[in-house]
């Protein structure tokens, strides 16, 4: 076996330094849930979705760092199907890469419909012009991770470096209006208001595991795995909390206001310029998590394929480029599925960002298990990967209805196994070799 094959198939080239690691980790957190999601928890539970911020700000850390400690000690295209299976079995580890890849096909659309409703609302075009905006924001993330993780690396180091540039000035420019009178009554709602919102902030904090699928292609997962995480940890939670006072605290919610929040407050803080800015840059904000989560899918797709758990066109490599493109391929239509069935107006953009959330929790929860068997060696790890379990396991309670999804998911996966003369029962699900 030469030095760019492992047992899994074709070997993706490492081209990845620390500063686009960060880039990659910050672009596939910091997503479309920063434009929609202040205004949505405030609605939610008021002033108190400050503490659900604060929290979660601080809570998910640790699974940032489960997800890090796993890619810097086994970087692997399959990422977090590859450590479920490697603490587990085959079988759960494919199972876990179905709830991720099949979140993402409905995922990657919304935050791109996100973002070219910002752009509208700042520049007052047609539902037919947001849907194409739509669309390019998806294309642009194929087309990146088509032609290499090297280029979509350095794209993504400028996209990210706009976003924060934006972000900082629109909540700067936002400080002097905060009126202490907005926060009271805090807590209208209770405390169980404050809980219901976890769902929806955890959407703005996935991503951590995205990337895990691309550490085989940093240039030292061992160090810049744990580095990246931890800086981008800190820029993340720093720009959402602060994003969030200053919705709350400059009234930025509720009527028409709560879908568009911050396009609200930087038109109000710096005019109708301000607000255009803000819209092309809404465009930025989720077309960096776009390229992360495509690029991280397609590998995943790949890694599935290879290992006899997703249909085989999924494996098939650009000779070219070296770069999954089935997956590419795969992602392509699902995402036009989507964009259709959201075009005729059947499901709404509020119900279909709500969709992926529990088949994403599902993912965390059994990659924070396999990081207590896989990090058993280290203490450190061991505590976080408790508390990051432990967190999952109390977000995921909150999920209500949209734990129908992976329940389909895991519909189909049966259904597949089946086919491909693999059927599985339950003791056959949780039972078999490490790998």
């Amino acid at each position: 076996m030469d030095k760019n094959t492992t047992p899994d198939g074709p070997r993706f080239k490492p081209t990845l330094r620390l500063p686009q690691v960060i880039a990659l980790y910050i672009g596939s957190v910091l997503g479309s849930g920063i434009l929609i999601l202040p205004g949505v928890a405030a609605e939610i539970s008021g002033p108190a979705s400050l503490l659900g911020w604060g929290l979660m700000t601080v809570l998910v850390l640790p699974m940032a760092l489960t997800i890090g400690l796993l890619s810097a000690k086994f970087p692997n295209v399959g990422g977090v199907s590859y450590f479920v299976t490697k603490a587990f079995n085959p079988q759960l580890g494919s199972l876990i890469g179905w709830y991720f890849m099949m979140a993402v096909v409905v995922g990657a659309p919304v935050m791109a419909l996100t973002g070219a409703g910002y752009l509208s609302t700042a520049l007052g075009l047609s539902d037919t012009i947001r849907l194409l905006v739509a669309i390019s924001i998806l294309v642009v993330g194929l087309l990146t991770n088509y032609f290499g993780m090297k280029i979509t690396g350095q794209l993504q180091i400028a996209v990210v470096l706009t976003i924060v540039i934006v972000l900082i000035v629109a909540i700067s420019g936002s400080v002097t209006r905060i009126d202490t009178a907005n926060f009271k009554p805090f807590m209208p709602r209770g405390w169980s208001s404050v809980g219901f919102t976890f769902p929806f902030l955890f959407w703005c904090f996935i991503g951590w595991e995205a990337v895990s699928n691309m550490s085989q292609e940093f240039e030292n997962p061992r160090r810049d795995a744990i580095r990246g995480t931890i800086i981008a940890a800190i820029v993340v939670g720093v720009l959402y909390f602060l994003t969030a006072l200053v919705v709350v605290g400059t009234r930025s919610y509720g009527l028409k206001v709560t879908d568009a929040s911050l396009v609200y407050i930087i038109k109000d803080t710096f005019g109708t310029c301000g607000a255009i800015v803000a819209g092309f840059a809404a465009l930025f904000v989720c077309i960096a998590p776009a390229i992360a989560y495509i690029g991280a899918t397609s590998r995943l797709a790949y890694s599935l394929s290879m290992n006899g758990f997703a249909p085989k066109p999924l494996s098939y490599v650009s000779r070219r480029y070296n770069t999954p493109l089935g997956g590419l391929l795969f992602l392509a239509v699902c995402f036009l599925v989507l964009i259709t069935i959201f075009s005729t107006r059947i499901v709404s953009l509020t119900t279909l960002i709500q969709i992926p959330n529990a088949a994403f929790i599902i993912t965390y929860i059994g990659t924070c298990a396999a990081g207590l068997k896989l990090l058993k060696g280290s203490l450190p790890g061991v505590i976080i990967s408790v508390v990051s379990l432990v967190l999952s396991l109390v977000i995921f309670l909150f999920t209500k209805w949209t734990v129908l999804y992976p329940v389909a998911i895991t519909i189909v996966w049966l259904t597949y196994m089946a086919i491909s003369e693999k059927p599985l029962g339950f003791r056959e699900l949780f039972k078999g070799k490490r790998q």
